[in-house]
This record gives structure tokens, C-alpha cells and sequence, in this order.
């Protein structure tokens, strides 16, 4: 019996692939980038495959990136579109909700925006 999120080799699927590069060479200015790419794919290997070589050619067409080769695969369990989910990642931690998404997510370190509140 398949368990949940698995599929055999020869099973055709779409898979979303994160990718994590480093951006700039300097300790002090670096930056991480965690890229999510979806392909259609004859399982996780091949998925995996398609995404390295992709990141791998991604890094190299940018001189100040590098491609540190941590790559996590997730098959969907719906075709693409509007709400679909297309990754999900468990992690085990004892810590509490702001405890974790501090560690985690939230460090003060993130380049991103917010969303201004409506008025």
C-alpha cells in the first residue's frame, strides 16, 4: 500500500523542489535564498534531478551565487492551481508557537515586506 505523498519511479506527478543558494561571498552581507520550483516528473529522483541541474545552472549564470546543495521534494496531490499546495515540510521541536516561528522564520534577518493593513 502507498503511503501518503509517495509514488512509485514510474508514476508521472508534479513536484515543487526547494532549492537553497547563497548569495555574495562576504559572511557579514550574505544572503540565502530558498527557491521553490514545480516540475512534472517520474518521481522524487527525478524531480531532484531536474531541480540541481537547474539550480546548478542558476548559480552559475550569477557569478556572486552559489547553489549549497540542500534540495527537499514534495509531490502534489493536486494538479497545479489557484489554492493548490505545492510544499509542506514537518519538522519535530518542543518549542512554542512564537518561540519556533522566532527560531525559524522570523529572526529579524528575512528580506521581505508586509502587508499594510486595510483602513
Amino acid at each position: 500500500m502507498t503511503k501518503p505523498n509517495e509514488q512509485t519511479q514510474d508514476e508521472v506527478g508534479w513536484f515543487c523542489v526547494r532549492c537553497v543558494f547563497r548569495v555574495g561571498s562576504d559572511s557579514a552581507s550574505q544572503l540565502y535564498e530558498e527557491r521553490l520550483t514545480l516540475w512534472r516528473a517520474a518521481g522524487f529522483d527525478e524531480a531532484i534531478g531536474l531541480a540541481e541541474d537547474e539550480a546548478l545552472g542558476n548559480a552559475a549564470e550569477h557569478p556572486d551565487m552559489d547553489y549549497v546543495g540542500l534540495s527537499q521534494a514534495y509531490r502534489l496531490f493536486d494538479e497545479p492551481g489557484h489554492g493548490a499546495e505545492v510544499f509542506s515540510l514537518l519538522r519535530a521541536s518542543d518549542l512554542d508557537p512564537p518561540t519556533y516561528l522566532t527560531r525559524f522564520f522570523d529572526t529579524g534577518e528575512e528580506k521581505q515586506g508586509g502587508l499594510e493593513p486595510d483602513t
